[in-house]
């Protein structure tokens, strides 16, 4: 009897299926963003492998997060020039990200071995120490002057719990009245270690096209949309900056994999995607409307100016040495999300907002382009924020004062002013997937800690 039990049993065990094989396509783009990942914490933060891949490669999107760890990657470096290389197919050839000095890394497509060799270049260019000896703000000179009542609320933000259980703080900076008066960072980082900015490019992008003087209640001039009846030139550039283009694309949000990790050109994959709400009346976050924002602005530009546009009008005049803002493999920059900046240069950025664009007494944005680009208009967001065109609002949140704005960025980056109290916070950070940090009570907390 007992037998025939356990015959039984066993006929009715079901046995868990093994686990499904990642799709081609899904190790692609895990092995593009590790490739891309080490990259730029290599060359740009300079920071090691082993570091990069245990903060930086930890709580990644979760379809990628359990591919990651078992890709090999081989870094080369080579003077001024370097690249990853990460196999993940036995018939294509591995995933490249290749970097150069002050152009980043760029991700190559999908199958395509590396074009362009690995050089030196026969003389070093002038380096980002040059202005280190300059004052603050340009320079690091006398930057820091602390104030005792801050360092409770700071050594707080790097506790994992107080402000978001298992985030992961890198990097603090407050400013106020021009002066940082309180720093701190994450063992592994300090003031000159570069990060991913992620979102918080987006506000970069608002900035360069206030720089640019592009008028942006006019039709945004994205050559793709130009044929004859094409609808979507109706789309205003103020409508992609304020995340209400009305555009469709194959996942909602922020989530543009093809072209962040896939090695897709930006003109490839965000000029083709149709209307699906009319422009102006729908508030959803996305990628594209960024990366169409700046496509316009290359138009409007052309390609003599918009090459090296970043660098030299913004992050060179404003002392943001350390900032790199990279491209796609066609020469797209990829500013909605792929910049590299360390702590201090995005106090500098923020400076630039808290004096209303003016920077050592020069207008570098218009006047009245912090006002328009804080300001909301049409469709808001749910939740606690709202937005301006490329800025968040943090004008609901209790102790935060109701001008204040904010640039904020995946795995935890933000950047705070707070005009009416002369305010600038920078909080850094790895935010694992699934953890957040609550920058509104942190916010307050600082302000609170200075009144």
């Amino acid at each position: 009897m007992r037998s025939g039990i356990s015959a039984a049993l066993a006929l009715l065990t079901v046995t868990a299926p093994a686990a499904a094989e990642p799709a081609p396509y899904t190790r692609a783009l895990a092995a593009g963003y590790k490739a891309l990942t080490l990259c730029g914490a290599i060359f740009n933060g300079h920071r090691t492998q082993a570091e990069a891949e245990a903060l930086e490669l930890k709580g990644i999107y979760p379809e990628l997060d359990q591919i990651v760890p078992e890709l090999a990657a081989t870094v080369t470096h080579n003077g001024y020039a370097g690249s990853v290389a990460v196999p993940f197919d036995k018939a294509l050839p591995p995933r490249f990200a290749i970097w150069r000095w002050e152009q980043g890394c760029v991700t190559e497509p999908i199958g395509r071995p590396v074009m362009t060799p690995v050089l030196n270049f026969i003389a070093a260019p002038k380096g980002p120490e040059a202005t280190d000896g300059h004052s603050w703000p340009m320079g690091d000179v006398a930057a820091l002057q602390p104030a005792k009542t801050l360092r409770p609320v700071t050594v707080k933000a790097f506790d994992a719990t107080t402000y978001g259980r298992d985030s992961q703080t890198t990097a603090v900076v407050v400013v106020r009245n021009g002066q940082i008066v309180a720093e701190q960072y994450r063992d592994g980082f300090d003031f000159h270690t570069a990060q991913r900015t992620w979102s918080v490019a987006k506000s970069l992008s608002g900035t360069l096209v206030g720089i640019a003087g592009v008028d942006p209640a006019k039709p945004a001039p994205v050559p793709e949309w130009q044929a004859p009846g094409d609808p979507r030139m109706a789309i205003k550039l103020d409508n992609l900056m304020r995340m209400a283009s009305g555009l469709h694309s194959e996942t909602a949000g922020n989530r543009t994999d093809a072209i962040y990790f896939g090695g897709t050109a930006v003109t490839e994959q965000a000029t083709g995607w149709p209307l699906d709400a009319s422009p102006g009346t729908r508030f959803r976050y996305a990628n594209d409307d960024i990366l169409l924002a700046v496509r316009a602005l290359r138009a409007s530009l052309g390609d003599p100016l918009y090459a090296g546009f970043p660098k030299r009008a913004l992050f060179d005049r404003i002392g943001m040495t350390r900032t790199i803002a990279e491209t796609d493999w066609q020469g797209n920059y990829v500013l909605s999300s792929q910049v590299w900046s360390t702590a201090r240069d995005l106090a500098r950025f923020g400076l630039l907002y808290l004096d209303d664009g003016v920077w050592n007494g020069q207008r570098i944005l218009p006047e009245g382009w912090v006002k328009y680009v804080t300001s909301p208009s049409g469709p808001q967001p749910d939740g606690a924020f709202g937005y301006g065109a490329t800025f968040w609002l943090i004008n609901k949140s209790p102790g935060v004062p109701a001008d204040t704005f904010a640039a904020i960025g995946n795995r935890g980056q933000y950047v705070v002013i707070v005009p009416s109290r002369k305010i600038v916070i920078v909080r850094r950070g790895e935010d694992p997937a699934g953890a957040s940090f609550d920058i509104a009570k942190f916010t307050a907390d600082v302000v609170a800690a200075l009144k």
